[in-house]
């Protein structure tokens, strides 16, 4: 098994320390033990550990949990980037809840469960891995920095973002897939008065029908088979926080109302739980679908669309930006160069034309993963259309003005498969469509 990342872990009972740490050492590349809190920050600031599972009560006889709260909160103003566990023997529902809107991942109960303990770890370390990748570039930051080039409608778009930003308007983001949706969004977070707490994000598409109200308000242990400990949802865990919800326009008719309900009440009740708990969530949504007219159609609910869509903003698809596209795409240049350590890398000037000229009907993504192929490919210093894998067949339409649009995408599929070696995971990430959908489409065509 591949070890990965420092874990440390803090509390007073050698015995828990013994076994966690003979536990854990199977997945993490070195287990780190304290037994009390009083050499904390030097022991991370010597060792640099990227997940703490910590003890909450350090004390005889005292359990109120006060001390892991205070250790909590040194750790987080002086380490931000340290995903927390916290470790407790009273399973405190409120106290879950207080930990997880002052910034701990998320919250064991002992005895522990030994499968439970290992997933959640270790989704802490996937967590902060996550957080250290960049969409968009290599920086150091936080956050995914947006990229908003020159083109007037984004200069508009970058307007209205630093207006609203600075309230608790909910926002609707729409575009085509592969625009910048979830960056958008992460921007709007980092320029709120949110920012100093985590934002967190949802796909609304991806969860699975029997899991939506946990996913969303969480559940107290045996609500339900395999309910083995209490749960914090995502509504709750955003609490003081912007929750993204990606995908909205997926969301089953009956679902809409229960997430209507809870915005509206300002309040969620967990499964199992007759409790209901304020919230207090700035709400960013996003879709590729045309809301109004599924609610036209009754396919999205109009109350719904109202309460999400205060402020409304639609990212251009990149064929529209075109000034936008050699900029960005020497952007992702520099930073696959550093990735796959080739320097100086340049596009050639017939490179820059055909990336102007391609449709670029996958947008930002199917750029970037364009230039990351490109790099590759790459065994000197210039990139050229070749390397690129864009054809001009594929930008037929402009010289053959009697092709039909049936005619055009059939030409833009099958240069794809073959600019990606019949390789139709990455046709459809290019193409930004479903692999059942390019399926279709090949199937269709006769390709």
């Amino acid at each position: 098994m591949n070890k990965k990342g420092k874990l440390l872990v803090v509390d007073d009972n050698t015995n828990i320390l013994s076994a966690v740490k003979m536990l854990t050492e199977t997945y993490f590349e070195k287990v780190l033990t304290l037994t009390s809190p009083k050499s904390l920050i030097t022991t991370i600031q010597k060792e640099s550990p990227d997940v703490m599972l910590l003890d909450m009560n350090f004390q005889a006889g005292i359990n109120t949990g006060n001390e892991g709260l205070f250790w909590l909160h040194e750790v987080k103003s002086k380490f931000p980037k340290i995903k927390i566990v916290l470790f407790t023997a009273y399973a405190d529902v409120e106290l879950a809840v207080r930990a997880m809107k002052d910034g701990a991942f998320d919250f064991v109960v002992k005895p522990w469960n030994n499968d439970k303990l290992i997933e959640t770890l270790l989704n802490a370390y996937n967590d902060v891995k996550t957080k250290k990748k960049s969409s968009y570039n290599s920086g150091t930051s936080q956050h995914t920095q947006m990229f908003w080039g020159d083109s007037p409608e984004m200069q508009r778009i970058r307007s209205i973002v630093e207006r609203v930003s600075v309230t608790d308007a909910n926002i609707l983001i729409t575009g085509e897939n592969g625009t910048g949706k979830e960056v958008l969004a992460r921007e709007i977070h980092a320029l709120s008065s949110r920012r100093n707490k985590e934002m967190i994000s949802i796909n609304m598409g991806a969860i699975p029908e029997s899991l939506f109200e946990s996913e969303l308000f969480g559940h107290k242990k045996g609500a339900f088979t395999d309910a083995h400990a209490d749960r914090i949802g995502k509504m709750e865990a955003a609490n003081g926080s912007t929750l993204f919800m990606d995908e909205i326009g997926n969301m089953p008719l009956h679902h809409q109302a229960k997430l209507l309900t809870a915005l509206q009440n300002r309040n969620i009740t967990r499964l199992g739980t007759n409790e209901p708990i304020d919230i207090d969530i700035r709400l960013i949504t996003a879709t590729n679908r045309n809301l109004s007219e599924m609610a036209d159609n009754n396919d999205f609910r109009q109350d719904l669309l109202f309460r999400i869509n205060t402020i409304h903003i639609n990212i251009p698809p990149l064929r529209n930006r075109k000034e936008d596209i050699v900029p960005l795409a020497l952007m992702f240049l520099k930073k696959y160069s550093e990735k796959y350590k080739k320097e100086n890398l340049t596009f050639s000037k017939s490179s820059e034309e055909r990336l102007t000229e391609h449709r670029w009907d996958g947008n930002i993504r199917e750029l970037q993963h364009t230039v990351e192929k490109a790099v590759i490919m790459c065994d000197d210093n210039i990139v050229t259309p070749e390397h690129l894998g864009l054809f001009l067949s594929t930008n037929v339409a402009s010289s053959n003005k009697d092709i039909t649009l049936e005619e055009m995408e059939r030409n833009i599929i099958a240069e794809t498969i073959k600019s990606c070696d019949g390789n139709l995971t990455i046709v459809a990430q290019k193409l930004g469509v479903t692999r059942q959908t390019l399926y279709n489409k090949i199937k269709r065509h006769n390709l």
